[in-house]
């Protein structure tokens, strides 16, 4: 187990670990190693995981009159961070979305490329005003993508977020840093704007830019994940399906999320391994 280290310092859109100095009737009263300190208000309080002394991890934002206040409840996105977020009310000034939290965030007019609409969804960047120490979301994220890919490697694993829809794929926002690029024709499940997604990098470009692949990269690593996602389905169907490798591409597509050529190959390694047996018209486990 990890020991938990105390702050030096509160930060702003963070998780802090902070220590329980006091009880007052609002609620705890955190502090820092610099003896800076917080409220945690009484809905978050848990008598029993929270004596003075103990260190807990809370994070920190502002409340409706942009005090510094701690949490125990995380938002949707920290600072720096993106999120899909829904707009709860729009004022002539700006917008604000619902992110979580028990205060809605602010999104400033001025960070909106478009009027935004109640009920309806943004991509936002979680960002700090270092002169108000206030955070607020902002829609032109552009700016904020490193084009130093320096550090990045071929095959890597990575997180990402399903940014928009174009003509070659979709535009995703890579490890919260990085802009990159998911093909129509590598793509063999279903991609919403929005969604997190695992992906792997197979090109780093010359324009700062990333092109990700859903599956691992290379053929061993391809024909392992397609034969565990057969075997999955199989088994989620009763295992027996009326599939063999003569199937039409779109429906392997639908049913595995797996282009036809890799499907091939994973029947190849389950038949070969004696994982499943191919019939006339279909395939069973074994």
């Amino acid at each position: 187990m990890n020991k938990k280290i105390k702050n030096l310092t509160i930060n702003m859109g963070e998780i802090n670990t902070l220590e329980v100095m006091r009880d007052t009737d609002y609620g705890l009263f955190l502090e820092s190693k610099d003896e800076d300190e917080v409220l945690l208000p009484n809905a978050y309080v848990k008598e029993a995981d929270m004596p003075i002394g103990a260190l807990i991890d809370v994070f920190i934002y502002t409340d409706s009159e942009d005090r510094p206040v701690a949490s125990t409840t995380l938002p949707y996105a920290l600072l720096g961070g993106y999120g899909y977020f829904t707009v709860v009310d729009y004022k002539s000034y700006g917008a604000f979305v619902n992110w979580g939290l028990p205060k809605d965030l602010f999104v400033p007019l001025s960070q909106q490329k478009e009027y935004f609409a109640i009920g309806k969804k943004y991509i936002l960047r979680i960002c700090l005003d270092e002169k108000t120490n206030r955070l607020y979301a902002t829609q032109k994220i552009g700016k904020y993508f490193s084009r130093d890919l320096s550090k990045l490697e071929l095959k890597q694993e990575v997180n990402m977020l399903v940014l928009a829809k174009t003509p070659l794929g979709y535009k995703v926002i890579v490890d919260n840093l990085y802009e990159g690029m998911l093909f129509d024709n590598e793509i063999f499940e279903e991609i919403k704007k929005g969604e997190y997604k695992k992906g792997y990098i197979k090109t780093i470009r010359k324009d700062g830019k990333l092109d990700i692949s859903l599956q691992p990269i290379g053929t061993k690593a391809k024909r392992d994940d397609a034969s565990k996602i057969v075997l999955s389905v199989l088994e989620e169907r009763g295992g027996k399906m009326d599939f063999t490798y003569k199937s039409d591409a779109d429906a392997i597509k639908k049913v595995f999320a797996l282009s036809k050529k890799n499907y091939k190959r994973a029947l190849t390694q389950l038949i070969e391994s004696k994982k499943i047996e191919l019939l006339e018209s279909s395939i069973r486990l074994v």
